[in-house]
Parts: C-alpha cells; sequence; structure tokens
C-alpha cells in the first residue's frame, strides 16, 4: 500500500512551447493538489519561486536539458542562477555523449554540481537516459551517481525514445548506494502505473499526468 499520489508527483511541464499561463495553471494546481514537486524550465523558476513562497511544494528545474552535452562551466552556471532564483531542486542531464565515449569526466561534472548544491542547501538529481544505456551501462551510471554523491537518479528527459520502465528501476534500486533515491518519469501517465514504479523503488515521479492520476486516485 502506497501513500497518496500525491506525496511522490513533481507535477511537471517541459515542453518547449509551454506560455505564461501554462506555468499559472500548474502552480495553482501544484498547490492545489499539494504535489511534491514543481519541475518546469529555468527561465520560469523565478515567478514560481515566488507564488509558490508559502507552501510545502519543492520547486525543481532543469539543467544542461535535454541533451547534456554542455560544457561543465555552462552547467554549473546554470546551477548557481536556478538557486539565485529561488529552486530548491536540480534535474541535471547527464553528458551521455562523454560516458558513452569512455570519460570519467561525467562523474567529475556530478560531483561538482553536488557539490554547489549542498553548498546552498539543494538536491542534485542527475538524469542517465536509460532509452539510450545498455543494462551495462546503466549498473556502470548507477555506480557513478552514487560514487559522486548525487541525491538522485533520473530515468529520462522525456526527449528519448521512452520514459521509465518497471525494468529500469529494478535495475538501478539493485546497483546504488542506500542514499541515493530513484526519480522515474517520462510516460507515466496513470495511478496503476505510478504504484507499479514505486512498488518498484522509485521514490518520486516525474509527470504532466499528475492531475489526471489524482483524480483517478479520488475515484477509486
Amino acid at each position: 500500500m502506497i501513500a497518496s499520489p500525491n506525496t511522490y508527483i513533481e507535477h511537471t511541464n517541459l515542453k518547449v512551447d509551454l506560455i505564461d499561463r501554462d506555468i499559472d495553471q500548474l502552480i495553482a494546481e501544484a498547490k492545489s493538489y499539494d504535489f511534491k514537486g514543481l519541475c518546469i524550465p529555468p527561465f520560469w523558476v523565478k515567478k514560481a519561486s515566488r507564488e509558490l513562497a508559502q507552501s510545502n511544494v519543492q520547486l525543481v528545474t532543469v539543467v544542461g536539458f535535454p541533451f547534456g552535452y554542455q560544457r561543465t562551466e555552462t552547467k554549473i552556471k546554470e546551477i548557481e542562477l536556478a538557486i539565485q532564483d529561488g529552486v530548491d531542486e536540480l534535474d541535471l542531464v547527464m553528458n551521455i555523449s562523454a560516458f558513452k565515449s569512455g570519460m570519467n569526466w561525467p562523474k567529475i561534472e556530478m560531483a561538482k554540481g553536488a557539490q554547489l548544491a549542498h553548498e546552498n542547501n539543494k538536491l542534485l538529481k542527475v538524469i542517465v537516459e536509460t532509452a539510450l544505456l545498455s543494462v551495462e551501462e546503466l549498473v556502470i551510471v548507477c555506480k557513478t551517481v552514487s560514487d559522486a554523491g548525487v541525491d538522485f537518479i533520473k530515468t529520462s528527459t522525456g526527449y528519448a525514445s521512452r520514459g521509465a520502465s518497471i525494468q529500469d528501476i529494478e535495475i538501478m534500486k539493485e546497483n546504488i548506494s542506500p542514499n541515493v533515491g530513484i526519480k522515474a518519469s517520462g510516460g507515466i501517465q496513470s495511478l496503476e502505473q505510478l504504484k507499479r514504479l514505486i512498488e518498484a523503488g522509485a521514490e518520486r515521479i516525474g509527470t504532466s499526468s499528475g492531475v489526471a492520476i489524482m483524480k483517478e486516485y479520488r475515484d477509486e
């Protein structure tokens, strides 16, 4: 038996064409349903921070989104600006290009991001894009994320061929260190999906279908 879905959901819209009215609606819904978090593009963080100030909703944004192949210095600056704007948590896209090239740099980058986040009492999640990784690569990435000192490993950006799967979560659960949480995201649209992912080991759910899931939950 899981807790109410709202305690896991990060209400999300990272579409390239969202507008101010979409942000207003997301903020209103996040407060109304008391979602765990609200995940939005960096541009809108300052506005959302003001409007969520008296709520329990964690404000989340993305870094190096959606492909992760920016220079580390650029990502660090993104983190600094997001913190200045009032963010609580940061979802950093791993440099998959560097990882698949056999470089150690992704671990260094994650560690730099985690250090900066923690110095400012923020959480850092790392998006690893499981759709682009083999099982063997995902196992390696789990160890990398754990060693880098980040707070969560996250499955997907929503821009690859698929989002989170039960197998992804099970592999992550088996291979991350106990102090690293799991965020499932990408293609999660129903209460049943949410339940199965939580039961497999996910602790956060990133979804644009949070309101629909809550209505489904209340109709049970």
